[in-house]
């Protein structure tokens, strides 16, 4: 399967609310996404939702960004190739899948530079 064909024109979305990756407490109504693994609960939730007695640490400001694309399970290299790009523009992302796309999470303050590094891999950014 050619990755390109998952890039040209394809939309990428932008959230417009700001959002805190956090290790919760608890798992946390209302959140994005949460990650529950041996060690710790992670939550993705907005900051406006988030109140500090249910958190052990967080980090905000980030922006969600989703692929608004199906794809394949059996696709290789779809996130290596966006992570390379957003790399070599020197911006950090929190990545995260879902059973039918991808969402990163870059902070807000690298926004423009992540937008330019996935115009020029072919996508269309819009806002949400």
């Amino acid at each position: 399967m050619k990755i390109s064909k998952f890039f040209k024109n394809q939309k990428v979305y932008i959230w417009k609310e700001d959002f805190v990756v956090a290790k919760a407490k608890r798992v946390l109504p209302g959140v994005f996404a949460v990650i529950k693994d041996k060690n710790e609960i992670t939550v993705i939730i907005e900051e406006s939702k988030i109140k500090k007695k249910d958190v052990i640490e967080m980090e905000k400001g980030w922006k969600i960004l989703t692929f608004d694309i199906v794809l394949p399970f059996e696709l290789v290299g779809f996130l290596a190739k966006i992570s390379g790009a957003l790399a070599k523009a020197r911006v950090s992302i929190f990545a995260i899948s879902s059973y039918s796309t991808d969402h990163i999470l870059v902070k807000k303050k690298d926004l423009p530079k992540a937008i330019k590094a996935l115009k020029g891999l072919g996508f269309k950014i819009e806002n949400l």
